[in-house]
């Protein structure tokens, strides 16, 4: 058996990968996967990868291409979410702050830096023809730490994935202020420089066995009741949110969705300069 450590959030998107690893799918193949929780998003993984304490991470398209820029001997292998995702945006219940337009002087609560909650705003901002400081960011470290953060009002704003945080505005912990919809495809799947040139094989079947899971869970007639299960989400969010996400089922990634994101973080200021898809993009 090949072992490949596999990182990802604890978020709803990534349950096909779990249901691999109880079927025995990754086994079937040769393939140990050790399935590593990152509760502080995509700037934890970036690191992760760095250090080589992960093989492959399941992490946010903007986040990846921007630290493979700033020198994570990394590379995508292939895409695993092919819609945008959709960022809620979100104040603590009891912050006097009461719509969307208000939020661009204010604070904002990060994972981390080179996160998902860091960089996104930078790009809502830039769209908006608005530019943010580096003092109106506020390190949470994960989502526990944005709600203190927010009820306490220590800071004033949090993107973070709508669906996954409904439940704390059902609860009455936060307010929903709007939306922002990622402009290119949310997820992609990065295997670090190291784990590509000796476990190329090995990598390539982990590729097939997972879209063959997404290929099956899209279509699979329990898959909303599972989410809702598991996730402990409202059937009708599980709903709202499944059929506005479609998984990839094969690894192609678009250069010119690459160029984009490289095009609009250079110009968001999140990058000093782009690279050649060469050094971002290795398909196995």
């Amino acid at each position: 058996m090949e072992k490949i450590r596999v990182g990802g959030v604890p978020e709803h998107f990534n349950l096909p990968w779990h249901l691999a690893i109880e079927n025995n799918l990754f086994a079937s193949q040769g393939l140990e996967i050790e399935w590593v929780v990152f509760k502080g998003g995509t700037g934890a993984m970036t690191q992760a990868l760095r250090n080589n304490e992960i093989d492959v991470c399941i992490l946010l398209t903007e986040g990846i291409v921007a630290d493979i820029v700033n020198s994570n001997p990394s590379k995508i292998i292939g895409q695993y979410i092919k819609t945008p995702l959709i960022w809620g945006v979100f104040s603590g219940a009891k912050n006097p702050i009461s719509h969307y337009g208000e939020i661009y002087k204010k604070q904002y609560a990060i994972s981390r830096y080179g996160s998902g909650s860091h960089l996104m705003p930078q790009v809502d901002a830039f769209n908006k023809g608005l530019r943010l400081n580096d003092d109106q960011f506020t390190i949470i470290k994960n989502l526990d730490g944005a709600l203190k953060s927010l009820s306490n009002i220590e800071t004033d704003v949090f993107y973070w994935e709508k669906y996954t945080t409904k439940p704390y505005v059902d609860q009455g912990i936060l307010k929903h202020l709007g939306d922002y919809v990622t402009p290119w495809p949310c997820f992609m799947i990065t295997a670090t420089d190291d784990a590509i040139a000796t476990k190329e094989d090995a990598l390539s079947k982990m590729l097939d066995v997972i879209y063959f899971t997404t290929k099956q869970f899209m279509s699979a007639v329990n898959t909303i009741e599972e989410v809702s299960k598991r996730y402990n989400q409202k059937i009708e969010d599980v709903e709202n949110w499944f059929y506005s996400t479609e998984w990839a089922i094969d690894r192609k990634v678009s250069t010119k969705m690459v160029d984009n994101v490289l095009y609009t973080l250079k110009k968001a200021g999140i990058i000093e300069q782009t690279v050649p898809i060469k050094e971002i993009l290795k398909l196995v």
